[in-house]
């Protein structure tokens, strides 16, 4: 039989702390599971460990007890600031129950990076010195300690008792509740709360005027400015490298529309810091800001624009840029909307940069409903619920009334949560209407269904039934930016990472038609290169939507989506044959094919296909897309010859375009940067700048210039 090793009960019973039923409840079902008896097992080797470390710098490091405050001394009575440091304790002491849970997660004991912090390894001697206080306070308060009653069961191996606490302890913190831990309580919190849920401890402990308490959540704070409490997950990108086109005349790739790494960039930038080179990608960074393509003027959804210029990093070579410009759409043609905010409550999202900013932002697009849309609003954590059912957008005090009322708290189960919303927004489905769930989380799903295959694999399910996903980032240590980016694809929707309330207004009021509006789906790109004229080529970003040549044809394979008035760009750095340097000329050639002449499938070159137009021609550019409801793709098709512009003629969105690819590939250090400063980036985009309606060309100059200051710092 298989346990939860989520269940916070069984953390419980591996700290010795359920007695009565609970206990024999929880023995009897130990009995069966080999995976819970190790896991117990773990749990109390880890908290033995912990404490033993504890006494060990008590005895090799003793300290002046005339650092503890007065209220801390054995002959005076209970008074609250002494209860708070007990507290305070008691909470560190949760938390390492917690962090035992992610280390089963994470390989075991071995893996538990953080165990010698909490122990007090790391930190400050005022910081060691203000926990230890604490725990001395506890001592000295209690009686001695007793061992682990036996188990009433035989595992395949005795269980180690569980690490020695004091009688009365719980029952003291428990009478405590409302006075030292308001809400949530601290220690529930944490012990319910995987990795990375150091919240509700420090939350706790900052609320308290308590030195100690204060200590110890300075403690916190410097350990999570030094990465020591991380948990981001970026997903690796291994960058495009140059291909030869005689050999690998094409090139295939979903479009993307996100912006969440630029913002994310930008947060990192602001707060004194370079982003992990893995956080950049490059078509994200190009995509966050518009580009003046023309508007179709045809039956498609879409212009398709090509222009090239010799490429700034590297005068050798061309930079040929693809543009598409998505049909603007008109906010009185906004169709009727059936919205539903999933938003994660769960305990990490209770800092200012999170859960507030969400509700904050959540009100901005409510103020944008009329009538005729709807919105509910779908809430989880340790368990999902209805707080607000679907209401029409005239309803729109009651709307923020129930977004006011939503306070973090507890673990995260994201899979429940996200059943419920589509299944809401399922019951008030818009036929030819927006049917959108708009996810908002840190992305830290730790309970039920937590594997990224899991939820990616149910995201797919639910947007074959007509509702799309968009995808809110918020948050620093624990945001799990690789998941939310695979659920926006497979949603087929939008990631956007919300740094400030300005972002929030960007991407839910200024640009709100293109991140709900779908007015193309599965948009693939598939890019013919003329071996006669370019002798290698490379996609610049994208390295995650890359798909193989013969999916391009295959309409069911999963593609990117634009929305009303979108602009997608993509960028390739371009070698024309005889020009130096050519990086693929490096790449040891295969040995030639022993059966390619005799394969009857290969038509044979015709003297109609080498006329002189052809052979002038850089590439052609072919797209495929579908209706937002339709499930048969439609071909689009352009050749493009190059005219040989120079750079410095080039136009001000080219140059624009071309500083933010540069910008990016200095930030990852690529080795493909070429010749690229940072002082270059500014200048061209300067020079491209343009008209600046809304400023973000102005953000993007300051953010360059920041982030050169910062790296000289370093």
């Amino acid at each position: 039989m298989n346990m939860n090793l989520d269940d916070p009960k069984l953390t419980a019973y591996a700290l010795d702390e359920l007695s009565g039923a609970e206990k024999a409840a929880m023995e009897t079902a130990l009995a069966t599971s080999v995976a819970a008896q190790q896991f117990v097992r773990e749990v109390r080797q880890l908290s033995g460990e912990l404490r033993s470390e504890y006494e060990a710098e008590r005895e090799s490091e003793p300290f002046s007890h005339s650092n503890v405050v007065p209220m801390l001394q054995k002959d005076e009575p209970w008074s609250i600031s002494r209860r708070l440091a007990l507290a305070a304790a008691l909470a560190l002491f949760a938390v390492i129950g917690a962090v035992a849970i992610g280390t089963v997660k994470r390989g075991g004991l071995a893996n538990w990076g953080n165990a010698s912090l909490l122990a007090g390894g790391h930190t400050s001697r005022a910081a060691e010195e203000s926990e230890r206080s604490a725990v001395e306070a506890i001592d000295e308060a209690a009686p001695p300690p007793t061992s682990a009653p036996p188990t009433q069961f035989q595992l395949e191996e005795p269980l180690p008792p569980a690490a020695p606490k004091e009688e009365g302890k719980l029952a003291v913190a428990s009478d405590l509740h409302q006075d030292v831990f308001p809400k949530p309580h601290a220690r529930v919190a944490a012990t319910q709360a995987p990795i990375g849920k150091l919240y509700a401890a420090r939350n706790a402990a900052a609320s308290q005027p308590s030195s100690s308490s204060a200590a110890m959540t300075d403690n916190f704070a410097r350990q999570e400015q030094k990465g020591e409490f991380n948990t981001a997950a970026y997903g690796h990108i291994e960058e495009n490298s140059f291909l030869a086109a005689a050999n690998n005349p094409l090139s295939t790739f979903s479009i993307d529309v996100d912006t969440a790494s630029y913002s994310n960039i930008r947060r990192f930038v602001e707060n004194g810091s370079l982003p992990p080179k893995d956080a950049v990608r490059l078509e994200e960074v190009i995509n966050y800001f518009a580009y003046d393509y023309p508007q179709p003027n045809d039956d498609v959804p879409f212009s398709v624009n090509l222009d090239a210029a010799s490429c700034p990093w590297q005068p050798a070579h061309r930079l040929v840029r693809i543009g598409l410009k998505g049909r603007e759409m008109p906010n009185e043609k906004w169709p009727a909307s059936n919205l539903v905010f999933l938003l994660d409550v769960s305990g990490s999202m209770e800092p200012a940069n999170r859960l507030p900013l969400v509700k904050q932002a959540m009100r901005l697009l409510v103020e944008k409903l009329g009538e005729d849309d709807r919105v509910a609003i779908v809430v989880y954590a340790g368990a999902s619920g209805l707080a607000l059912p679907s209401t029409t957008g005239d309803r729109k005090e009651q709307i923020l009334a129930a977004l006011e009322n939503l306070q973090a708290g507890g673990s995260t189960n994201g899979a429940q949560g996200i059943e419920l919303a589509y299944q809401t927004a399922a019951e008030h489905f818009i036929k030819g209407g927006v049917n959108r769930v708009i996810l908002a989380t840190d992305g830290d799903f730790n309970v039920g269904t937590a594997s990224e295959g899991d939820l990616v694999r149910l995201i797919q399910e639910k947007a074959k039934g007509g509702v799309f996903l968009s995808v809110l980032g918020v948050g620093d240590d624990n945001l799990n930016d690789s998941m939310m980016q695979k659920l926006a694809d497979k949603g087929n929707g939008n990631y956007a990472y919300l740094d400030s309330l300005d972002e929030a207004r960007k991407v839910l009021v200024q640009q709100i038609n293109g991140t709900l509006v779908t007015i193309a789906k599965d948009v693939k790109i598939q890019v013919e290169f003329n071996p006669a004229r370019v002798a290698s080529y490379r996609l610049i970003g994208y390295e995650k939507r890359l798909l193989r040549k013969e999916d391009f044809n295959n309409d069911k394979i999963d593609a990117g989506e634009i929305g009303a008035g979108h602009t997608v760009t993509a960028l390739y750095e371009v070698v024309l044959v005889g020009s130096e340097p050519n990086p693929a000329a490096s790449v040891p050639p295969v040995d030639p094919l022993k059966y390619k002449d005799n394969s009857a499938s290969i038509a044979p070159v015709t003297p109609a296909f080498r006329t002189a137009k052809r052979l002038q021609e850089l590439l052609t550019v072919k797209l495929r897309y579908k209706q937002p409801d339709g499930e048969t793709s439609k071909l689009l098709e352009r050749a493009f010859v190059d005219p040989g512009a120079q750079f410095a003629s080039a136009a001000p969105d080219f140059k624009f375009a071309a500083a933010v690819a540069e910008f990016g590939m200095i930030l990852r250090d690529s080795e493909f940067k070429g010749t690229g400063t940072f002082g270059a980036v500014v200048e061209w985009a300067r020079e491209g700048k343009g008209v600046d309606t809304n400023g973000y060309r102005a953000g993007f100059l300051e953010l360059v210039r920041k982030t050169q200051e910062l790296k000289a710092r370093m």
